[in-house]
C-alpha cells in the first residue's frame, strides 16, 4: 500500500506509516497535473491545507481508500465527490486543539493590551507607553460562534480568566453549554453582548461570509478573534469596522487566500493583529496531528474504525471490538440476498436482534447494504453504500429489538422488489463462528464461504441424491451440505451447498429440468 504525503507533517507521522509497512511518497506543492499523476497509484493520500483535493484527483486515484487531513479543516477537499468514489476522509481535530486555543487567548490578549504595536514602537526606539490603555478580560463577556472542540476549549480559559462566556451553536445542547459555563444565546445576541468575540467554525457555504458590515455593527464596540478558517470573516468589512472605530479591534490568524496578499486591508489597519496562520504551530501539536492522520490511514487499510471519519459510519474504538464480527456477516447476509432474489431492488432492510441491538450498529448496516450491492456490479464499499441506495431510490430500513427468542444475537438483511423479497439471516456460533441460520422461513444451519448452490425442491425422496449426483458427474467437489424443510414431510424443502467448484450453467439447467427442483441459485461469496 502507498501513501502519498502532499504537505508537510510532522516526521513520526511519516514514521508510523513506515513502521507498518506502507510506501510513502512525499510530493509538496504538487498541484494540477502532477498532483494528478502523483496520486494515481496511491491507497492513501495526506494533506494539509494547501493540497486542493478535487473530484479531478479522486478521478485519478482509483485506488485510493482514505484522504487524511493533518488537521481540523477540510473546505480543501470535496468530501461528496470523495463519498462519490468510496473514499473516506478523516481529519485530526484533536491533535491541534489547545494549541489553536492557546493561540486564540494569546490574540485576544495582543488585541485588547496593544502588544504588537508597543512592541514594533519601542523596536523602533519610541516610548509611547502613554498612547496605549488597554482593555482587561476579567468581567468582561466573551461571545463564542461555534461551541466545537477548540471553542469549548477557548471558553474554558477564558472563563478561568474571570469572564461570562455566551455562545451560539445551533448544533449543541444546553446539557453540554451548561457544563462548560456557557449560556446558548441566539446569533445576534451573541454579538451585540460580547466584549470579545471569537468565531471557531468551519468554512462551508453557510458560514463563508457569516460576519460582515451588519453584524460587526450588532457587535457595536469590542474585539473580534478569528483563529477558526479564512473566509468565516468579511476581511474587507472587519478592515473597514476597525478604522472607523465601529469595533475596538481584532485579531486574525487566517484568511480567504494564503499566503496573503500585500494588499489585503487588514494588514493597513494599525489596530488589526495579523499572524500567519499559526493556530497549530507548535512542535507537539504538529506531531499529535501527523501521528493521527498515519494512525487513521493505518486503520483504513485494516478494515478498522477510522474514529475520525467525516463521511464514513464511525464507531467508537472501545465498541468495535463487540460488532467487528457482525461486520462480516451483515455483508455476507446481503450478497446471499441480493442473489437470491431475482427482480430490481427497491427496499432494503437490515434487522437487529439480540444483545446486538444494543450496540451502535451505523458501519454494520453499511456492511450489509455494500453485501447487497455487491453482486450488482456497483462500485460500492461502507462509505458510498448509503449513498447509491439514496441515489438508485432504494429505501433503507432499519430496526432494533433487545428480544430474541432463538439467538444470543441475530442480524437480518431483506431486499424487495415490490411484491417479491428474500430474507437471509446470520448469527455468530461460538464467538466470531458466521453461520446463516434462515433463509425465507427455512431453518438451517449453514456455513457461509466459496461457492455454494442453493437448491429448493420438492421434500421427496432421492433428490438429494440426484443432485449430489450430477454435481459430481461434472467434477463439482461437495465441501458441505445444510439441509432445512417446512414443517411438514412431502412439502418443500431447501438445501445449502458448499461447493469446492464452479457450477456451469449447463448444469444448473439439468438441475432445475428435473420435475422435483423449484430453483436453484449460484451464490459466491
Amino acid at each position: 500500500m502507498k501513501v502519498l504525503v502532499t504537505d508537510p507533517i510532522a516526521d513520526a507521522g511519516l514514521d508510523r506509516l513506515r513502521e507498518a509497512g506502507y510506501e510513502v511518497e512525499t510530493a509538496y506543492d504538487v498541484e494540477g497535473d502532477a498532483l494528478l499523476e502523483a496520486v494515481s497509484d496511491a491507497n492513501g493520500l495526506i494533506v494539509r491545507s494547501g493540497t486542493q483535493v478535487t473530484a479531478e484527483v479522486f478521478e485519478a486515484a482509483p485506488d485510493l481508500v482514505i484522504v487524511g487531513r493533518a488537521g481540523i479543516g477540510v473546505d480543501n477537499i470535496d468530501i461528496d465527490a470523495a463519498t462519490q468514489h468510496g473514499v473516506i476522509v478523516a481529519n485530526a481535530p484533536e491533535g491541534n486543539v489547545r494549541a489553536a486555543a492557546e493561540h486564540t487567548v494569546a490574540m485576544g490578549f495582543a488585541a485588547a493590551r496593544s502588544i504588537p504595536q508597543a512592541h514594533a514602537r519601542l523596536k523602533d526606539g519610541e516610548w509611547a507607553k502613554s498612547d496605549y490603555l488597554g482593555n482587561e478580560v476579567n468581567g468582561k463577556i466573551l461571545g463564542v460562534v461555534g461551541l466545537g472542540r477548540v471553542g469549548q476549549e477557548v471558553a474554558k480559559k477564558f472563563s478561568s480568566l474571570g469572564m461570562d462566556i455566551v455562545a451560539y451553536d445551533p448544533y449543541i445542547g444546553e446539557e453540554r453549554a451548561d457544563q462548560l459555563g456557557a449560556e446558548l444565546v441566539e446569533f445576534d445576541a451573541c454579538l451585540s453582548r460580547a466584549d470579545f468575540l471569537t468565531v471557531h467554525t468551519p468554512l462551508t457555504p453557510e458560514t463563508e461570509g457569516l460576519i460582515s458590515t451588519d453584524e460587526l455593527e450588532t457587535m457595536g464596540s469590542g474585539y473580534l478573534v478569528n483563529c477558526a478558517r479564512g473566509g468565516v470573516v468579511d476581511e474587507a468589512a472587519l478592515a473597514e469596522a476597525v478604522d472607523a472605530g465601529v469595533i475596538d479591534g481584532a485579531a486574525v490568524d487566517v484568511f480567504a487566500d494564503e499566503p496573503v496578499s500585500p494588499d489585503n486591508p487588514l494588514l493597513s489597519v494599525d489596530d488589526v493583529v495579523v499572524t500567519p496562520h499559526l493556530g497549530a504551530s507548535t512542535s507537539a501539536a504538529q506531531e499529535n496531528v501527523a501521528v493521527s492522520t498515519a494512525d487513521q490511514i493505518v486503520a483504513a487499510f485494516r478494515d478498522e474504525p477510522v474514529i475520525n471519519a467525516l463521511n464514513a459510519p464511525s464507531v467508537d474504538e472501545s465498541a468495535f471490538p463487540r460488532i467487528q464480527p457482525y461486520i462480516g456477516l451483515a455483508e455476507t447476509a446481503g450478497k446471499i440476498a441480493a442473489q437470491l432474489l431475482d427482480g430490481r431492488l427497491n427496499e432494503v432492510e437490515v434487522t437487529y436482534t439480540g444483545d446486538i441491538a444494543a450496540e451502535d450498529i451505523e458501519l454494520v448496516t453499511a456492511s450489509a447494504l455494500k453485501g447487497v450491492f455487491a453482486p450488482l456490479e456497483w462500485q460500492v464499499n461502507a462509505v458510498n453504500a448509503p449513498q447509491v441506495a439514496e441515489e438508485r431510490g432504494i429505501e433503507v430500513v432499519e430496526s432494533k429489538s433487545r428480544q430474541s427468542d432463538d439467538f444470543q444475537s441475530l442480524v437480518t438483511v431483506t431486499v424487495r422488489n415490490g411484491d417479491e423479497e428474500m430474507t437471509v439471516s446470520g448469527t455468530l456460533f461460538t464467538g466470531e463462528d458466521p453461520r446463516i441460520v434462515r433463509i425465507n422461513g427455512y431453518r438451517l444451519d449453514a456455513i457461509p464461504y466459496g461457492q455454494m448452490l442453493v437448491a429448493r425442491n420438492y421434500d421427496k425422496p432421492g433428490v438429494i441424491g440426484f443432485i449430489g449426483t450430477v454435481l459430481g458427474e461434472n467434477d463439482v467437489n461437495i465441501a458441505g451440505m445444510f439441509n432445512a424443510r417446512r414443517a411438514k414431510a412431502g412439502g418443500e424443502a431447501l438445501t445449502v451447498y458448499n461447493l469446492d467448484d464452479d457450477v456451469p450453467e449447463s448444469v444448473r439447467e439439468k438441475l432445475l429440468a428435473d420435475a422435483r427442483i423449484i430453483d436453484v441459485d449460484l451464490i459466491t461469496l
